[in-house]
C-alpha cells in the first residue's frame, strides 16, 4: 500500500520550462529570454535576484489561461504576470517543500507566490483575485546552473 509520502512524490509527467523572463529594472517590462543562469541570487540580469526564499518565481503555464478567464481577457502572459519561469507538464504545488531540477540548477519550492496589488493594474478590475490560488510557487536556489526553454523540471529523488 502507497504512504501518503509515496503518493505526493509521484508525477504523472515530467515538467518543462516554457518561459524565461527577467525583470530588468523596477516595474520595467519583462525581457523574454530563451537561456539564463541562476545563481544564488537567483536570475542572473533581474533585478529582484537575491538570496532567499523568493529567489526565484514560477508560474504553471496551464493557469495562464485560467487566470486570463477569470480576468476576463483573451488571454495573458508570464510576463505580464512578473514571474520569472513558466513550466508546463508539471504541478508547481507539489513542489513545495521539495527540491527539484530545473536545467542544470537545483531549487526548494518554499511556498505559493501570491498575486501583488499591481495585479490589478495589469489585468484590470478584479485583477488580484484572478490571480489568487494561481500565482505559482517561489524557491531558493540550492545549486546554481543554467536554464533554457525545453529544459525538464523533476523532483530531486
Amino acid at each position: 500500500m502507497l504512504t501518503l509520502e509515496d503518493l505526493m512524490s509521484r508525477h504523472a509527467t515530467l515538467g518543462r520550462v516554457t518561459w524565461i523572463g527577467l525583470r530588468p529594472e523596477r516595474r520595467a517590462p519583462l525581457v523574454e529570454a530563451g537561456a539564463a543562469e541562476i545563481t544564488a541570487e537567483g536570475l542572473e540580469g533581474d533585478h529582484r535576484a537575491r538570496p532567499g526564499r523568493r529567489a526565484v518565481t514560477l508560474i504553471q503555464w496551464e493557469h495562464l489561461p485560467v487566470i486570463a478567464a477569470l480576468a476576463g481577457l483573451e488571454g495573458v502572459s508570464p510576463g505580464l504576470l512578473r514571474r520569472n519561469i513558466a513550466v508546463a507538464g508539471i504541478n508547481l504545488l507539489a513542489l513545495r517543500k521539495v527540491e527539484f531540477r530545473i536545467g542544470g540548477a537545483i531549487l526548494r519550492g518554499t511556498g505559493p507566490c501570491a498575486p501583488c496589488s499591481r495585479m490589478e493594474e495589469a489585468l484590470g478590475r478584479g485583477g488580484y483575485s484572478a490571480m489568487r490560488g494561481h500565482g505559482g510557487i517561489t524557491a531558493e536556489v540550492l545549486q546554481p546552473g543554467g536554464i533554457a526553454i525545453g529544459d525538464p523540471v523533476l523532483p530531486v529523488i
